[in-house]
C-alpha cells in the first residue's frame, strides 16, 4: 500500500499573503486614482500620467513596507531563537522540563511526554523549542526579500490592469470602463487567491469587490467635486 500524502497550504502563507496584498492594492489604488482623475474631467494623457506615477510609487512603497515589516518580524524571531539557544546551553535540564510540560499540556502522559522531549532534544533541541515553544517553523518563518519582491511585482501587475483598461477605452467613458473591468479583476483575484489558499471562493470574491467598489466610489466623488469646483 502506498503511503498517503496529504497536501497542506500553510507553506504558501508567506508569499501568498504578500502577493494577494500587492495585487489587490495595485488594482484598487490605481483604479481608484484613474477613476478619481477621470471624474475630474482630466484628459487621457493626464489620467495615464497619474496612473503610471501611482504604479511606480505604489510598487516601491509596497516593497519597502513589506521588507521593513517582515524584517522586524525576522529580527524578533532571531532574537527569540538566540535567547533559546543560550538557555539550552546554560540550563538544558530546565529546557527539557519545559518541553515536557508543553507535551503534557497537549495531552500526553508524563512518561511519554518526557520520552518525546528527550528524543526531540537529542535530535534537534533548538528546532523542537522553536517549533513547539515559540511557534516558529520553516514554512511560516519570516522572509523579507521574498515578501518585498512578491508585493512589488504583484502590485505592478495589478496596477497595470486598470491602466490598460484606461488606454483601450473611449476617453469619455474611462471612469466607467475602468470601474467595471477593475471590479472584474478583483473578483478574479479573490477567486484565485481563495483557491490557492483553500478558502471559500464566494466569500473572498465578495470581500475584495466590496472594498474595491467602495474605494472607487469615494475617489470618483472627490474627483467630481474638484472637477466641478474647477
Amino acid at each position: 500500500m502506498r503511503p498517503h500524502k496529504e497536501q497542506h497550504r500553510t507553506d504558501r502563507i508567506g508569499w501568498l499573503r504578500a502577493a494577494v496584498l500587492g495585487a489587490n492594492d495595485g488594482i484598487v489604488s490605481t483604479a481608484s486614482l484613474v477613476v478619481g482623475v477621470a471624474a475630474a474631467e482630466a484628459t487621457r494623457g493626464n489620467i495615464l500620467v497619474a496612473g503610471v506615477a501611482g504604479l511606480v510609487a505604489g510598487a516601491m512603497s509596497m516593497a519597502a513596507g513589506e521588507y521593513v515589516s517582515v524584517s522586524s518580524q525576522a529580527d524578533t524571531e532571531n532574537a527569540d531563537l538566540e535567547r533559546e539557544r543560550k538557555e539550552l546551553a546554560t540550563d538544558p535540564d530546565f529546557e527539557l522540563g519545559e518541553l515536557t510540560a508543553i507535551y503534557i499540556g497537549r495531552g500526553l502522559d508524563e512518561p511519554l511526554a518526557r520520552q518525546v522531549a528527550e528524543q526531540l532534544t537529542a535530535r534537534d533541541a533548538l528546532g523542537a523549542h522553536a517549533r513547539d515553544e515559540l511557534g516558529i517553523s520553516e514554512s511560516l518563518s519570516a522572509r523579507p526579500v521574498q515578501a518585498a519582491l512578491a508585493s512589488a511585482s504583484t502590485f505592478a501587475v495589478g496596477a497595470a490592469l486598470p491602466l490598460l483598461a484606461a488606454i483601450s477605452s473611449p476617453e469619455s467613458h474611462i471612469a466607467l470602463v475602468v470601474s467595471i473591468t477593475s471590479l472584474g479583476f478583483l473578483a478574479l483575484l479573490g477567486g484565485v487567491s481563495a483557491r490557492a489558499g483553500g478558502a471559500p471562493i464566494g466569500k473572498a470574491v465578495a470581500r475584495v469587490t466590496f472594498w474595491g467598489a467602495l474605494a472607487m466610489a469615494a475617489t470618483a466623488g472627490i474627483g467630481a467635486l474638484f472637477g466641478v469646483s474647477a
